[in-house]
């Protein structure tokens, strides 16, 4: 059963021979038709007899004991922004969508299916991974499985992932986060969603959206299943997090920039998240940093994610502009407002400001906030444009944060499942992944007393 179970549940019924691959993955395809658990709107195509294949050879070799590990036939959806042999990588764009098949799977990919995950169709997203709002005016809009009668948005740039995992279909997606693209969707739909140093997972066979601050990572159902599948991504073995008692924990608070016009629901979460922490014994100080307070006016035209979209998409943009989502196509433009030398002096403040938290940073185990600051938008909150605006800038403020600092973060959720989703984010070192992973695993135990 994908059933919101972990990789770990999961893996140990697969191994007992209560599971099968493809048993798992029949029902996995099952669940992902039609809306009823939205697998209409959560994934552009399904291959689905070269998932019973792959999942029936799977089953074969663990009869004669020859599975790649005890996660082999598990089904993890695949971000349209990556490579998979035989599939056309469409971005979630219909611009690219009539290029020819990939000839071999991007290497996050790879590295997935060669420990026996298998790859479970192509997820939905924001086109070319440009908007934290999750929204696709080609393949649908993925919605919050919260209030689903009312329509909220899933978060963005890797919605369809996030709710294929959020709904039960499968117990894992891979994403991208280039401002917040794994931890905003997470935050939106209940799940925790992982984003890593950047250099720790190869991105070759991937879209690029800006090279400066992209970053790959998984969405699961818990925090081993995101330090399982970072294990694999980052070419090791999955690794469960190292056991850490809370109150080893010393955790700074960021009380700037980041609590800036925080809803009243966020912020009753996010308070009695911190007091979970404190009553566990974590060390909790207060902590500013005040070179984030310059960050509007860093990015005042689009800073690096636009500059370096346009020229990744300047040829696209001339022979096919009309083809774009025109709200994606208008973002990548505002770059062509900024000013000459303009790229250079944002790379260089990006540089002295990353020195400048390791210093201020330096002796906690994790800087944490609210990972979004507002409960997911109403889809006719977003239909305007400066709705789509104000709300995609808010969902992407904090997440960026990481990216900017070039810091690994993870996204918790912190409340009951059928209420209003909020997420909590812990910023680790850079390049210490695993520390984080302990650190949220810790948290993680703090805050089960908030998800019931």
């Amino acid at each position: 059963m994908t059933d919101h179970k972990t990789l770990s549940q999961l893996s140990g019924e697969l191994e007992s021979g209560k599971l099968t691959a493809r048993a798992l993955v029949d029902e996995a395809l099952e669940r992902a038709q039609g809306s009823a658990n939205q697998g209409d709107v959560a994934f552009i195509s399904i291959d689905a007899d070269t998932i019973r294949a792959e999942a029936e050879s799977i089953d074969k070799a663990r009869a004669e004991g020859n599975a790649p590990s005890p996660y082999a036939g598990i089904p993890v959806s695949i971000k349209d922004l990556f490579d998979v042999k035989g599939q056309v990588t469409a971005a979630g764009s219909t611009i690219l969508a009539s290029n020819p098949p990939a000839a071999k799977d991007a290497e996050p990919v790879a590295r997935l299916r060669a420990a026996g995950f298998i790859p479970f169709g192509r997820a939905n997203m924001t086109e070319f991974a440009f908007s934290g709002l999750g929204m696709n005016a080609h393949y649908g809009d993925p919605a919050s499985p919260w209030q689903r009668g009312v329509g909220r948005v899933a978060g963005g740039s890797s919605s369809g992932g996030a709710v294929s995992v959020a709904e039960g279909i499968v117990p894992l997606t891979l994403g991208t986060d280039t401002g917040g693209s794994c931890r905003i969707p997470a935050a939106c739909c209940g799940i925790v969603g992982y984003k890593p140093t950047a250099v720790r997972v190869p991105q070759d066979g991937t879209v690029e959206l800006a090279t400066s601050l992209d970053s790959i990572g998984p969405l699961g159902n818990s925090v081993d299943c995101c330090a399982r599948a970072f294990g694999v991504l980052a070419g090791g073995p999955p690794t469960a997090p190292e056991p850490r008692d809370v109150s080893s924990l010393r955790l700074g608070v960021l009380k700037n920039y980041v609590l800036e016009n925080m809803d009243q629901t966020v912020a009753a979460a996010y308070e009695a998240a911190l007091d979970a922490l404190a009553k566990a014994g974590a060390t909790l100080e207060d902590v500013t940093f005040d070179p984030l307070d310059r960050m509007p006016e860093i990015n005042a035209r689009g800073g690096l994610v636009t500059a370096e979209a346009l020229r990744f998409h300047k040829g696209r943009l001339a022979q096919h502009e009309a083809e774009f989502d025109q709200r994606v196509s208008k973002r990548i433009r505002r770059a062509e407002t900024q000013e000459e030398g303009e790229y250079d002096r944002i790379l260089l403040a990006r540089r002295e400001m990353i020195d400048q938290a390791e210093q201020v940073f330096a002796g906690y185990d994790a800087i944490v906030m609210p990972t979004i600051p507002i409960v997911p938008p109403k889809f006719e909150d977003v239909a305007s444009d400066d709705g789509y605006t104000r709300n995609n800038l808010l969902l992407l403020r904090n997440p960026s944060v990481g990216n900017w600092l070039d810091r690994c973060a993870i996204s918790l959720p912190v409340t009951p499942d059928l209420s209003a989703p909020v997420g909590f984010m812990l910023m680790g070192v850079p390049g210490n992944d695993e520390a984080l992973f302990a650190c949220a695993f810790a948290a993680e135990q703090a805050f089960a007393p908030l998800r019931t």
